[in-house]
Protein backbone atom coordinates (compact mmCIF):
# COMPACT_ATOMS: atom_id res chain seq x y z
CA UNK A 1 0.00 0.00 0.00
CA UNK A 2 3.57 2.15 0.82
CA UNK A 3 4.65 2.34 -2.72
CA UNK A 4 1.51 2.70 -4.57
CA UNK A 5 1.07 5.95 -2.59
CA UNK A 6 4.29 6.52 -2.95
CA UNK A 7 4.06 6.24 -6.87
CA UNK A 8 0.72 8.46 -6.32
CA UNK A 9 2.27 11.64 -5.37
CA UNK A 10 5.26 10.71 -7.55
CA UNK A 11 3.00 11.36 -10.57
CA UNK A 12 1.05 14.23 -8.78
CA UNK A 13 4.27 15.89 -8.46
CA UNK A 14 5.37 15.18 -12.24
CA UNK A 15 2.13 16.37 -12.99
CA UNK A 16 1.94 19.43 -11.09
CA UNK A 17 5.67 20.14 -11.91
CA UNK A 18 4.64 20.03 -15.85
CA UNK A 19 1.55 22.19 -15.38
CA UNK A 20 4.27 24.87 -13.94
CA UNK A 21 6.88 24.35 -17.03
CA UNK A 22 3.75 24.95 -19.27
CA UNK A 23 2.97 28.11 -17.59
CA UNK A 24 6.32 29.44 -16.97
CA UNK A 25 6.56 28.67 -21.11
CA UNK A 26 3.44 30.15 -21.79
CA UNK A 27 4.40 33.24 -20.05
CA UNK A 28 7.49 33.95 -22.04
CA UNK A 29 8.08 36.05 -25.11
CA UNK A 30 8.48 32.52 -28.19
CA UNK A 31 12.24 32.35 -28.86
CA UNK A 32 13.81 31.21 -31.83
CA UNK A 33 14.79 28.15 -29.49
CA UNK A 34 10.79 27.22 -28.93
CA UNK A 35 10.14 26.86 -32.87
CA UNK A 36 11.00 22.93 -32.41
CA UNK A 37 8.22 22.77 -29.31
CA UNK A 38 5.21 21.78 -28.81
CA UNK A 39 3.90 24.59 -26.60
CA UNK A 40 3.72 27.41 -29.49
CA UNK A 41 0.18 28.30 -31.04
CA UNK A 42 -0.11 28.08 -34.84
CA UNK A 43 -0.64 31.87 -34.10
CA UNK A 44 2.84 32.20 -32.19
CA UNK A 45 4.66 30.64 -34.97
CA UNK A 46 3.20 32.35 -37.70
CA UNK A 47 4.19 35.43 -35.79
CA UNK A 48 7.50 34.27 -35.89
CA UNK A 49 7.42 33.79 -40.03
CA UNK A 50 6.25 36.90 -40.23
CA UNK A 51 8.24 38.27 -43.92
CA UNK A 52 10.70 35.79 -43.33
CA UNK A 53 12.69 33.91 -46.60
CA UNK A 54 14.52 31.13 -46.01
CA UNK A 55 17.35 30.44 -48.70
CA UNK A 56 18.96 27.02 -48.40
CA UNK A 57 22.04 26.74 -50.37
CA UNK A 58 24.82 24.06 -50.77
CA UNK A 59 28.11 24.08 -52.00
CA UNK A 60 30.42 21.20 -53.76
CA UNK A 61 33.01 19.77 -51.53
CA UNK A 62 35.77 22.31 -51.52
CA UNK A 63 33.21 25.00 -51.25
CA UNK A 64 34.27 26.80 -54.15
CA UNK A 65 30.94 26.37 -56.03
CA UNK A 66 27.59 27.71 -54.37
CA UNK A 67 24.25 27.26 -55.37
CA UNK A 68 20.31 27.93 -54.46
CA UNK A 69 18.57 25.03 -53.73
CA UNK A 70 15.45 26.08 -51.91
CA UNK A 71 13.66 29.14 -51.27
CA UNK A 72 10.35 29.53 -48.79
CA UNK A 73 8.91 33.19 -48.58
CA UNK A 74 6.25 34.34 -45.78
CA UNK A 75 4.32 37.22 -45.70
CA UNK A 76 3.52 39.96 -43.30
CA UNK A 77 0.99 38.08 -41.60
CA UNK A 78 3.39 34.64 -41.22
CA UNK A 79 2.08 32.45 -43.80
CA UNK A 80 3.83 30.58 -46.72
CA UNK A 81 3.47 32.50 -50.11
CA UNK A 82 5.79 30.86 -52.10
CA UNK A 83 7.98 28.13 -52.03
CA UNK A 84 10.91 27.33 -55.19
CA UNK A 85 12.71 24.25 -55.68
CA UNK A 86 15.91 24.80 -57.93
CA UNK A 87 18.01 22.48 -59.59
CA UNK A 88 21.67 23.19 -61.06
CA UNK A 89 20.35 24.21 -64.40
CA UNK A 90 18.00 26.62 -62.58
CA UNK A 91 14.47 26.70 -61.15
CA UNK A 92 12.40 23.05 -61.35
CA UNK A 93 9.03 24.16 -59.54
CA UNK A 94 7.38 26.87 -58.17
CA UNK A 95 4.22 26.76 -55.73
CA UNK A 96 2.43 29.71 -54.50
CA UNK A 97 -0.19 29.79 -51.92
CA UNK A 98 -3.71 31.11 -50.92
CA UNK A 99 -5.31 30.92 -47.83
CA UNK A 100 -8.73 31.15 -46.29
CA UNK A 101 -7.47 34.01 -43.68
CA UNK A 102 -10.76 33.31 -41.40
CA UNK A 103 -9.89 29.82 -40.73
CA UNK A 104 -5.57 30.21 -42.16
CA UNK A 105 -5.78 27.18 -44.19
CA UNK A 106 -4.07 26.88 -47.34
CA UNK A 107 -6.84 26.45 -49.82
CA UNK A 108 -5.32 26.59 -53.07
CA UNK A 109 -1.71 25.97 -54.36
CA UNK A 110 -0.32 27.08 -58.06
CA UNK A 111 2.30 24.88 -59.10
CA UNK A 112 4.49 26.29 -61.67
CA UNK A 113 7.39 23.84 -63.44
CA UNK A 114 10.85 24.78 -64.66
CA UNK A 115 9.57 27.27 -67.38
CA UNK A 116 7.60 29.13 -64.53
CA UNK A 117 4.36 28.28 -66.41
CA UNK A 118 1.37 27.03 -64.66
CA UNK A 119 0.89 23.19 -64.39
CA UNK A 120 -0.89 22.17 -61.63
CA UNK A 121 -3.81 23.70 -59.45
CA UNK A 122 -4.45 21.79 -56.22
CA UNK A 123 -7.39 22.94 -53.75
CA UNK A 124 -7.97 21.77 -50.31
CA UNK A 125 -10.44 21.04 -47.99
CA UNK A 126 -10.41 20.35 -44.05
CA UNK A 127 -12.20 18.11 -42.27
CA UNK A 128 -13.79 19.47 -38.39
CA UNK A 129 -10.81 19.20 -36.71
CA UNK A 130 -8.37 21.50 -38.90
CA UNK A 131 -6.79 18.28 -41.09
CA UNK A 132 -6.84 18.21 -44.28
CA UNK A 133 -10.11 15.92 -45.94
CA UNK A 134 -9.70 16.38 -49.71
CA UNK A 135 -7.19 17.78 -52.01
CA UNK A 136 -8.55 18.36 -56.03
CA UNK A 137 -5.68 18.60 -58.15
CA UNK A 138 -6.64 20.40 -61.60
CA UNK A 139 -5.10 20.98 -64.76
CA UNK A 140 -4.37 24.72 -65.64
CA UNK A 141 -7.27 24.73 -67.62
CA UNK A 142 -9.34 23.88 -65.13
CA UNK A 143 -9.71 20.45 -65.99
CA UNK A 144 -10.25 18.02 -62.75
CA UNK A 145 -7.05 15.59 -63.23
CA UNK A 146 -7.49 13.72 -59.79
CA UNK A 147 -8.57 13.65 -56.20
CA UNK A 148 -6.41 12.64 -52.90
CA UNK A 149 -8.76 11.36 -49.61
CA UNK A 150 -6.86 11.82 -46.45
CA UNK A 151 -7.65 9.45 -43.90
CA UNK A 152 -6.88 9.54 -40.49
CA UNK A 153 -6.05 6.87 -37.32
CA UNK A 154 -4.66 6.31 -34.03
CA UNK A 155 -2.65 2.97 -33.76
Amino acid sequence: MKTRTATLIALALSAAAFINRSAAQDSLPPTASQAQTPFLTPEERRAMRKNLVVKEMNADARGKRQWVDHLTVWDENGYKVEEVEYAVYGQRERVTFEYDYATGKCIRENVYNDKNKLYRIRKYEYNDVGRKKIQYNYTPNGKLYSIKVYEYSYQ
